[in-house]
């Protein structure tokens, strides 16, 4: 019986899928850089290959075109960007309002991670000429986040803590005061002090939950 060769082969070679997938991986977070710091119009295939000292036709075989080299970088950041469901359910201490501040807490925090202020930086920057990078960031990151929010807003009005009201409504509510009114400044490099964040947190948290007191 012939002797069965090794399946890995040695760096001389051609790379392992293991190597190639981590030379992609590499090339996406170089590009992502690259994006941020000089805009899409003015990155060029050339200037990313070369960060990652990469042919530019070994990029080409992967990606068509520069545009498919953006949005598979963005949608990689996006998906590295999600805060797990069951993280937000430790958070839960069966109080709304103190789970609501630990949970406004996370998200903010979670935004001050350098990664995350990039990814926001170019959401923003290129929003307009890529929209379903918006709509991937939406689906990806703020659905899930928004309807665990939703979920323990109605698990109150069942409980008849707070009045009953459009859950997913007072979510959004929740999304655009503890979280979307915060991430403005933060992207901008308006750091505010820890706090600073936990009072403003505080401060929308009760004002949307004694909006919806039983009277």
């Amino acid at each position: 019986m012939p002797e069965t060769r090794p399946q890995t082969l040695s760096r001389a070679g051609r790379p392992s899928r293991a190597e190639a997938e981590a030379r992609i991986e590499e090339l996406l977070e170089s590009a992502l850089d690259l994006f941020l710091t000089h805009g899409f119009e003015r990155t060029s295939i050339d200037a990313i290959a070369a960060a990652v000292r990469m042919n530019k036709r070994t990029v080409y075989a992967r990606f068509a075109d520069k545009s498919a080299l953006f949005l598979a970088a963005v949608q990689r950041a996006i998906a590295r960007d999600v805060i797990p469901v069951a993280i937000l359910t430790r958070l839960d201490s069966g109080d709304v309002e103190d789970s609501l501040v630990a949970i406004g807490r996370l998200r903010i925090e979670h935004f001050l991670q350098p990664a995350a202020l990039r990814l926001q930086r170019i959401l923003r920057a290129e929003s307009i000429r890529f929209p379903q990078i918006a709509d991937w960031h939406f689906e990806l990151s703020t659905l899930p986040f928004m309807t665990y929010v939703a979920g323990l807003l109605q698990r109150a009005m069942d409980e008849g803590r707070i009045r009953t009201v459009d859950a997913a409504q007072a979510a959004a509510a929740f999304m655009s005061l503890v979280v979307g009114g915060q991430v403005r400044p933060l992207v901008a490099g308006r750091i505010p002090s820890p706090g600073d964040i936990d009072r403003r947190i505080r401060f929308a948290v009760d004002l949307i939950l004694h909006g919806l007191l039983q009277h």
